[in-house]
């Protein structure tokens, strides 16, 4: 796996995660919403974590900076 995602990419995901999470954890949603967020938030830490996006890949997108 090629990392193709960046630095500003890899908080942005994070932030939309955490922001998920404390949705669910406060009741601010709850029902297939809450699940819904909750799988997104998985999803999203995931790829930032790895800095691999698949749907980046499929689509030749990249947000990391190259090294000329």
């Amino acid at each position: 796996m090629t990392k193709n995602i960046g630095t500003t990419d890899k908080v942005l995901r994070l932030s939309i995660a955490g922001a998920c999470v404390v949705a669910v954890a406060t009741g601010t949603v709850s029902g297939t919403l809450a699940l819904v967020l909750g799988i997104a938030a998985v999803a999203l830490t995931g790829t930032a974590l790895f800095s691999f996006c698949g749907l980046y890949s499929i689509l030749g997108i990249t947000t990391c900076k190259t090294s000329q």
